[in-house]
């Protein structure tokens, strides 16, 4: 079998070949990959980076994928920590951590959405009390789950959704898939009265914008929830005190372990539907697994997914 492997943590990874994989548990199986994504979380989780990677070498990455079971169904299959990957021809699904999806679906498609898509939409429905109507502010929504974001906030009913970046050329298109305002980051002020912020940037950034926001509201007794999803700009964010103290500011996380994998699970099929039927827009990229190593490290504002 052909996989990409990972030997060490500042190299990317190389495709080879590589023992089959073996299911050993009583929810487990092999499984064909179809398409697996190529998201921050794993390069995060494959470079020892985030709070969830095994920090073992070697390792085939890839935590997601679209894969045919040996009944010949397609299912989505998010992997727990292991150091077998779905960048590999076949890998091993836990059963409990998988969907059956629907005929017709575009496996690229469902593998390019369903990793960065989820940070949203697992927020606003499992982490926050999030109700139609209600006004939402995405921080950092020019990367793909930015992107994604602002139309789960719609999709979900926002009221108003503002979409905040650096780039104001990357932050125009966002118009065409719901965001209401846009706004650069030294102009957060425009976000005061939001009822629900989804940060994907965290570190200085955020901390700077946190007092001008809060300032400016209407109400500093109405609550405001914030939700870190992502650390684009730091694993830390010097947030002063006066923050905590001066408004009805909730700040929450939202991530692996702060939702029950269940509850994840259950959230699957439905953004899986919203992705097939039109209602997400998606942008995907089909690139061969053989390629690994020139596409780990791409610059490019598509989602990359490997088919073996």
């Amino acid at each position: 079998m052909r996989a990409a492997v990972l030997s060490a943590f500042d190299t990317p990874p190389t495709y080879r070949d590589h023992p089959e994989p073996v299911a050993t548990g009583d929810n487990e199986m092999v499984v064909d990959v179809l398409a697996a994504g190529l998201h921050h979380l794993t390069r995060a989780k494959a470079n020892g980076s985030h709070y969830s990677s095994t920090g073992t070498l070697p390792l085939v990455p890839g935590a997601d994928a679209v894969v045919r079971d040996p009944s010949g169904r397609l299912r989505y299959a998010a992997l727990d920590d292991t150091t077998f990957g779905t960048f590999a021809e076949r890998t091993v699904i836990d059963i409990r951590r998988s969907v059956v999806l629907p005929d017709g679906v575009d496996p690229v498609r469902i593998a390019a959405a369903m990793n960065p898509g989820m940070s949203s939409w697992v927020a606003l429905r499992r982490r926050v009390e999030f109700t139609a109507g209600q006004r939402v502010l995405v921080i950092g929504a020019t990367g793909n789950a930015g992107r994604m974001a602002v139309q789960v906030a719609k999709l979900f009913g926002a009221a108003h959704v503002i979409a905040a970046g650096r780039d104001t050329a990357r932050l125009a298109p966002l118009s065409a898939l719901g965001a209401d305002e846009t706004c650069t980051f030294d102009r957060i002020q425009v976000a005061a009265d939001v009822d629900v912020v989804l940060d994907y940037v965290w570190g200085e950034p955020a901390a700077t914008a946190m007092i001008p926001m809060l300032t400016a509201r209407a109400d500093r007794t109405a609550p405001l929830t914030w939700v870190q999803i992502g650390s684009m700009a730091g694993s830390t964010a010097p947030i002063p005190s006066v923050a905590l103290r001066s408004a009805r500011l909730h700040i929450v996380g939202s991530g692996i372990g702060s939702v029950p994998a269940r509850d994840i699970i259950a959230e699957l099929p439905p953004l899986a539907a919203a992705v097939t039927d039109g209602s997400i827009d998606v942008r995907a990229r089909a690139v061969p697994l053989a390629e690994i190593t020139q596409a780990w490290n791409a610059d490019t504002d598509d989602r990359i997914v490997l088919v073996p």
